[in-house]
């Protein structure tokens, strides 16, 4: 494949913009490439700016669970535009969605509308220290919450596929009372909570991780945080930006039968390789998956840094070239829609077997 015009675009942008990108993954460093400059999707493709076309499992990092410009999208938005894009005042939309939402999702009783996964997770966290009156609190490493500062410890993805530091810029005043534990660690969690519980305002976390790669909560751990949560009067908040509509109609939640006393959600409200010989760890929840090229089971972010890097990112460049776009990063999560056809999978699972041979 030819990508000429995509690079002399990333060089137009790297005047304008920092880095290029307007988040860091998006600069493919950690895979030994430069970005694609997408022009359009359609269905379960992307097309860059060469004419390249790709299968997409990045579905802008999760949201587009329906694929891109499915037509009774495209006709909503159509009859939207026929009356105004943005009023700065309440509509009748705002609610019927907030309807929506807490008739899928029982633990939601009302719903307040914001801008971003990040302003989500930051009112959150207000509402919970406010309600409580205590300052502490509890996060997990690998989790990314947004870029509040308060949430920047110990975060995932764009942290860890550049090997950067957590929280520079932000005073140590700031995240003295954030706590990041291992994810998955039962022992851990309860025994931090023996120490401090009184003091802890919310435990926040994302039910299946999707930002240190896509990880499964061990069976008992999210019961676990229930539990120990309500024992000591903190908050449990589910951040589901990710796995909101997506690994279960009624969000993870709805999937491990656990309610949670606080739920982000995101814009997607609105929205067999063992035979290379290569160790391989891979893993699903509903449309949601993952996968890390290391012989470890994957149970947490220190165990997702022992994936093999190097391998990840020719295995990346492998698959572009086959015509399949996957996320820059071993530390971010596959998602699949409805629009991809069986076909795309059947393609898909060639160009793999194909790419993992070369490796």
């Amino acid at each position: 494949m030819i990508f000429s015009k995509s690079a002399a675009l990333f060089d137009e942008a790297k005047q304008l913009i920092p880095g290029g990108v307007n988040s860091p993954v998006r600069a493919c460093g950690s895979v030994g490439g430069q970005p694609l400059f997408i022009e359009k999707g359609d269905k379960s493709r992307l097309y860059d700016a060469d004419g390249n076309a790709y299968i997409d499992y990045v579905l802008s990092w999760g949201p587009l669970i329906l694929g891109h410009r499915p037509p009774s999208v495209i006709q909503a938005l159509r009859e939207v535009l026929e009356t105004g894009t943005s009023f700065g005042a309440p509509t009748h939309l705002e609610t019927r969605l907030a309807k929506m939402v807490t008739r899928l999702v029982p633990s939601v009783d009302m719903v307040r509308m914001v801008n971003s996964g990040t302003e989500a997770t930051m009112s959150a966290i207000r509402l919970a220290r406010g309600f409580t009156g205590r300052d502490i609190i509890i996060k997990f490493d690998g989790c990314y919450h947004g870029h509040a500062d308060t949430l920047l410890v110990a975060a995932g993805s764009g942290v860890a596929t550049l090997g950067i530091p957590g929280s520079p810029g932000i005073p140590e005043s700031v995240i003295r009372n954030t706590l990041s534990l291992p994810y998955n660690d039962i022992a851990r969690f309860k025994q931090i909570m023996e120490q401090k519980g009184d003091q802890v305002a919310g435990v926040i976390l994302e039910p299946v991780a999707g930002n240190m790669g896509m990880v499964m909560p061990k069976e008992g751990f999210l019961e676990t945080l229930r539990q120990e949560t309500q024992k000591y009067g903190a908050l449990l908040i589910f951040d589901e930006v990710m796995t909101g509509f997506r690994v279960a109609k009624g969000s993870a939640q709805g999937l491990f039968t656990i309610t949670p006393d606080l739920t982000c959600f995101g814009k997607i409200i609105g929205g067999g390789l063992e035979d290379a010989g290569i160790p391989f760890q891979t893993g699903h929840a509903g449309s949601m998956a993952g996968f890390f090229f290391t012989d470890r089971k994957v149970y947490n972010f220190e165990d997702a840094k022992t994936s093999n890097l190097d391998r990840f990112a020719a295995f990346y460049r492998g698959m572009l070239q086959k015509g399949i776009y996957l996320a820059p990063s071993q530390f971010e999560a596959c998602f699949v829609s409805l629009a991809h056809t069986d076909q795309d999978i059947a393609d898909t699972i060639a160009a793999a077997k194909a790419v993992m041979a070369d490796l």
